[in-house]
C-alpha cells in the first residue's frame, strides 16, 4: 500500500474544553472521509490545547477518556487519526500523540521527549523517553511532536530505523512560523521521507499561532501548505518516493557514523 491521502485539521481550539473540540474534530472526520481521505491529522493536544494548569484534569489512560472517544470516532468513520493529547501514567501527565487505525486500535503511541520551555510546557509534564518506529500497513511510520521538530537527530534516527513517513502535531506560534516552514522541508530533505505536519491556528493565553500545515515530499516539494485560517488540507502521497530518492541520492549509503561517533554529542 504506497498511495495514501492523508488530511490535515488545521483547525483553532478552545481553551480547556475537550467536549467543544471534541464535535469540532469530529465534524472534520466526517469531511476528510466524504472527501477520500485515509488519514486526518490533528494539531497537538487537540482537545484541550494549552490547559497546561488543568492537565491532571484532562489526562486519562490510553485505554479510557478522550483516548477511546478518538478511536471510535475513527472506527466509526473507517479513516485513520493522528493528534496528540494529554495521557496519565503511572500518576505523571505526558503530552502523548498516536495513530489509531480505521478499526480503531492504536499502532504506534508516542511521548513528547522534547517538552517546550516558551510555552511551560515543561513545568505541567513529563517528557517521554522512547523513539520507537512502527509498522502499519503501508509501511513504517513515526511519530513527533511540535517542538521535536528542532532535534533533527531524532528524525534521522527515525529514519535510519525504516521510517518512510513522520508524523508532527504541533501548536507552534506564529511569531517562530518561520522555523516550522523551514524545519519541515529540511527534516523531509535530510532523511528522505514525508514530513506530515498539523500545525493549529487561532490564539490562546495571548499567544496566536502559525498554522501552515505543510505535507512534504522526500524531494523536499511541499505538496499542500495552508495558511493562518481553518483549512481541511488534503494531499495524496506515493511512498514508493522514499525508496527512489534513497537510490538517487545514497546518503544513507554514504554516512560515516564511524567518525561522527569520535565526536562528544
Amino acid at each position: 500500500m504506497n498511495t495514501l491521502s492523508i488530511a490535515l485539521a488545521q483547525i483553532d481550539l478552545v481553551l480547556g474544553d475537550p467536549a467543544q473540540n471534541f464535535a469540532n474534530v469530529c465534524a472534520k472526520i466526517i469531511e476528510a472521509k466524504s472527501r477520500g481521505a485515509d488519514i486526518i491529522v490533528l494539531p497537538e493536544l487537540w482537545s484541550t490545547a494549552y490547559d497546561l494548569e488543568h492537565a491532571a484534569t484532562h489526562a486519562s489512560e490510553l485505554t479510557v477518556g478522550m483516548f477511546v472517544k478518538i478511536a471510535q470516532a475513527a472506527h466509526d468513520n473507517q479513516i485513520a487519526v493522528v493528534g496528540s493529547l494529554m495521557e496519565m501514567r503511572n500518576g505523571r501527565v505526558y503530552n502523548t500523540a498516536a495513530l489509531i487505525d480505521s478499526h480503531g486500535a492504536q499502532l504506534g503511541v508516542y511521548r513528547k521527549l522534547h517538552l517546550v520551555p516558551m510555552l511551560d510546557e515543561d513545568k505541567f509534564l513529563i517528557g517521554g523517553d522512547e523513539a520507537q518506529v512502527f509498522d502499519a500497513p503501508f509501511g513504517r511510520f513515526a511519530l513527533g511532536i511540535c517542538y521535536d521538530m528542532r532535534f533533527p537527530e531524532l528524525w534521522r534516527h527515525y529514519a535510519v530505523n525504516g521510517a518512510r513517513i513522520a508524523f508532527a502535531p504541533a501548536e507552534w506560534p506564529q511569531r517562530r512560523v518561520a522555523h516550522w516552514r523551514a524545519l519541515l522541508p529540511a527534516r523531509a530533505i535530510e532523511n528522505q521521507m514525508f514530513m506530515i505536519g498539523c500545525n493549529r491556528v487561532g490564539t490562546s493565553k495571548g499567544e496566536t499561532f502559525g498554522g501552515h500545515s505543510m505535507i512534504v515530499n522526500p524531494w523536499g516539494e511541499i505538496l499542500v501548505e495552508g495558511d493562518d485560517r481553518e483549512a481541511l488540507l488534503i494531499a495524496q502521497i506515493d511512498l514508493a518516493q522514499v525508496e527512489e530518492m534513497r537510490a538517487k541520492v545514497p546518503v544513507f549509503r554514504d554516512r560515516r557514523p564511524d567518525v561522527y561517533s569520535k565526536w562528544n554529542s
